[in-house]
């Protein structure tokens, strides 16, 4: 007997960029969204149109773009935002709408003030509003883990009959646990009548740790799609992991009674790419795409390995993506070998005039290092992209000079507004020197919430992946830079970050 379909819906574009820094470009998001689509992922949703006008630009994006995978654009139960939805999904070769309401006591009383039935009446006109514009929508109840059972079922039973055809059925704040989360998604799906005519869905948060468990256990208890991100990436304590629920399921297919269609040999890639664009690293140890994931240190392990791979691995690590992809470009490749290196890792670059200058700066990094990883290839596009920003600071020229027994000095030539500035600091540091050279010129008031330093590959001339995270007047935005000198990147970050600051885009964010 064939087993059932699990639907991956990843939600990194919206739910992951939902954190503190986050925040992707038009163009980051196709790159993540075309990786995602070579994955197979079933669902992405490309985020929230009615939170911006840079928002629904890169829903529409996408939407034009995608052909194999099903593109959602989230919305609240309101008329203006689902219509706003529904403009930015329509390109789309398959497009879902996906509206939500809260509906615990808490969130209705304290967060909408809207008595339980005004809030029936409001996801039923949602749903009905949206099915005039499109077939594929899906409701979500926002809190449905701390929410009344009787209304949940009131509510859902509601919106099924509207047309609504996946019911999400929210942790949104990480309260549950596997028992109690896989047993509410049991008795909705026994106690509403209509509840075959569905597919059920769950998205959880990480708050104690229990996102990939409470979706497991929801799946095993009927639930049919997952929500999830790359990394886990999402609001607080981010969200179930996509790695990790699909091979689980792969991995112990003696006990789940559903397949996905994941490519998994694309998990690795949509982990580094994902990390790269946002400056979210991967934890060394962190399962299926950690660098220490397969890595075995303990001598009983390793000859226990070498005698029998099973004895102490449960997945190859080829099957998720690691030593796949190793083509290793170096100062002697063309133009040629670059562009085509870079198709296939799912960056699309626009126009001969940043090719060119992509390529140019590739050049310069192979005459620094021997040989060129598609780490390096990620690394140095996140640079182009951002380069081809209007951007309103830019690094001329940097000097740095630090001596044991005297103050580190940073002296820099920076572009601000077009016009050439000379900063010179010194420092703790030389990176502590670079930053407060940058704000004698910037004078930005932030606030400097993490510096952040990650080896790139291995090897003493790897690029160093510099991460700042700059606060101010309730801001938060991450910047990145790359290179092989460490305070270069530094440099290349913090401007970065302000860079974004200075962009001055708001957004909405809708936690569910």
């Amino acid at each position: 007997m064939s087993k059932e379909h699990l639907i991956i819906f990843d939600t990194t574009l919206r739910d992951g960029e939902q954190s503190p820094g986050a925040s992707m470009t038009k163009e980051e998001k196709l790159r993540i969204a075309r990786q995602l689509e070579r994955m197979r992922v079933d669902v992405i949703e490309a985020g929230f149109p009615a939170a911006s006008n840079g928002d629904f630009d890169a829903v529409r994006a996408v939407a034009e773009a995608i052909k194999d995978s099903t593109v959602a654009g989230l919305c609240r139960a309101f008329d203006k935002d689902i219509a706003r939805a529904l403009e930015a999904v329509k390109p789309a070769k398959s497009g879902r709408i996906h509206t939500f309401i809260a509906t615990s006591p808490i969130h209705m009383e304290k967060k909408l003030r809207m008595a339980p039935d005004d809030v029936l009446l409001a996801a039923q006109h949602a749903v009905r509003f949206a099915r005039n514009g499109i077939d594929d929508v899906e409701f979500s109840c926002e809190d449905a883990g701390r929410s009344d059972l009787d209304f949940l079922c009131r509510i859902i039973e509601a919106v099924i009959k509207e047309g609504a055809s996946t019911i999400n059925i929210p942790d949104t704040v990480g309260y549950n646990v596997p028992e109690q989360y896989a047993n509410r998604i049991h008795q909705l799906r026994e106690r509403i009548p209509n509840s075959d005519k569905v597919i059920w869905s769950v998205h959880c948060h990480n708050d104690l740790g229990l996102a990939v468990a409470n979706s497991l256990a929801a799946v095993m208890a009927g639930a049919r799609q997952v929500e999830c991100t790359i990394n886990g990436l999402g609001e607080r304590a981010g969200n179930a992991a996509l790695e990790e629920i699909v091979m689980a399921v792969h991995t112990r297919q003696d006990v789940f009674p559903c397949v996905t269609r994941i490519d998994t040999t694309q998990i690795v890639a949509a982990s580094k790419m994902v990390s790269s664009i946002t400056g979210f690293p991967v934890q060394p140890n962190k399962a299926i795409v950690g660098a220490n994931a397969f890595a075995h240190e303990s001598g009983i392990h390793q000859d226990g390995v070498l005698k029998h791979r099973e004895t102490y691995e449960i997945m190859r690590a080829e099957d998720v993506g690691w030593n796949a992809n190793k083509l290793v470009l170096g100062k002697h490749s063309g133009r040629t070998a670059f562009k085509a290196r870079l198709k296939e890792l799912g960056i699309e670059v626009e126009g001969e005039q940043v090719l060119n200058a992509a390529f140019t700066r590739f050049k310069e990094l192979a005459d620094k290092k021997h040989e060129i990883f598609d780490e390096d290839l990620h690394a140095l596009m996140s640079d182009e992209m951002v380069l081809t920003d209007d951007e309103h600071y830019t690094l001329v020229s940097s000097m740095f000079h630090s001596e044991t027994g005297e103050a580190p000095q940073a002296r820099l030539t920076l572009s601000a507004g077009g016009t050439e500035r000379h900063a010179e600091s010194s420092g703790s540091g030389p990176v502590d020197a670079t930053f407060k050279a940058i704000e004698s010129v910037a004078v930005s008031g932030s606030e400097l919430l993490l510096y952040s330093v990650n080896a790139i590959t291995t090897g003493t001339d790897a690029q160093g992946e510099v991460t700042v995270r700059l606060a101010k007047d309730g801001r938060i935005v991450n910047g990145q830079g790359a290179d092989t000198d460490i305070v270069v990147a530094s440099a290349k970050a913090y401007l970065n970050a302000l860079n974004k600051l200075c962009s001055g885009q708001e957004k909405l964010n809708p936690q569910i």
